[in-house]
């Protein structure tokens, strides 16, 4: 598929210009806005514009030897295709930055190699910082669907929906599903998923041959609950049964196993295994995710993780609950 640049020729060429007197010929800013004859911010700018429409590739030599460890101990563990361990970069709290830039560089290449005519997106903070850190580009012959239902129950936006930022990213066609993510009871599930087009945005979601998720936790800071999706005493109950973490609107224990829930009778979202040859890549990560993620992995549903080094080596201990 063609990827296409968003700027003009005159803005490219001195884009990159400024880019590659910058990282290759190595003057400071400062030096490239007198090189080029303009004022520091203008060259500052040209130079971001740079990296952030893809001009610019950074070659790294060597591998990351602890990660590359921690990859091929968490693929045997858990059976996984792939698995990317991003860098410590030392932030406290949630590792948003090393998530975020671990994601978008894998869903850059699986968009550029080309082998995907349909991906699926979840949602949740994890996922929605990785698609902003995508540059701009445009996209021939792929398109992206939502995974789940893309609006709360009080019919507002879902503020850590991704479509939105993936189709202003990439100007490929963005499906999201209309309709909340969980129907207000099994009846209006049944009656949501006969209107006209909701049937088909589901099975083009189903179909789609990757897909993206996150995973989140049964606390009352989990994105479900602050986004007003799910009630706290539903996620109570859900934990008072087991339930350790959650993916696309199912819920497992600290085995793996997928709990029968009154919550999940009413989900809108894919099923598992439903193209039967497609895979399932979850980003996910910190400290206070590490059991919800290893429950999740437990499934075996995943087909890939990327994930932090610290949550990678938490994952690795038998003494994990």
């Amino acid at each position: 598929m063609a990827v296409k640049s968003n700027i003009s020729n005159d803005d490219m060429s001195m884009a990159v210009r400024a880019a590659w007197l910058h990282y290759r010929g190595g003057l400071t800013q400062a030096a490239v806005a007198e090189r080029l004859g303009v004022a520091s911010v203008k060259a500052h700018r040209l130079i971001a514009r740079a990296v952030a429409d893809g001009m610019v590739k950074f070659s790294i030599d060597g591998d990351i030897v602890e990660c590359v460890e921690l990859e091929n101990a968490l693929r045997t563990k858990f059976a996984l295709d792939m698995c990317e361990v991003a860098p410590d970069l030392e932030e406290e709290g949630q590792p948003l930055r090393a998530l975020s830039l671990a994601g978008a560089s894998y869903i850059r290449r699986q968009i550029e190699n080309g082998k995907h005519a349909t991906i699926g997106l979840g949602h949740g903070r994890t996922l929605a910082a990785a698609v902003k850190q995508l540059p701009h580009f445009n996209i021939e012959g792929l398109r992206f669907v939502s995974l789940m239902g893309s609006v709360t129950p009080d019919y507002s936006v879902n503020p850590n929906d991704v479509m939105h930022t993936i189709a202003e990213r990439t100007g490929a066609l963005a499906h999201i599903m209309p309709v909340p993510f969980f129907a207000n009871t099994i009846e209006d599930r049944e009656v949501l998923l006969a209107q006209c087009g909701v049937r088909d945005i589901l099975d083009l979601a189903n179909g789609s041959s990757l897909k993206f998720v996150g995973i989140g936790t049964l606390d009352t800071g989990a994105q479900l609950v602050t986004s007003r999706m799910v009630e706290t005493r539903e996620f109570r109950a859900i934990e008072e049964a087991g339930g350790v973490g959650e993916m696309l609107g199912y819920f497992f224990d600290k085995h793996g196993r997928v709990l029968q829930t009154a919550l999940t009778a009413r989900t809108l979202s894919v099923s598992f295994g439903a193209h039967g040859a497609d895979s399932l890549v979850a980003i996910a990560g910190g400290a206070e995710k590490q059991n919800a993620i290893h429950a999740v992995l437990q499934s075996r549903k995943l087909n890939g993780l990327i994930t932090d080094e610290r949550t990678a080596r938490a994952l690795l201990r038998d003494d994990i609950k």
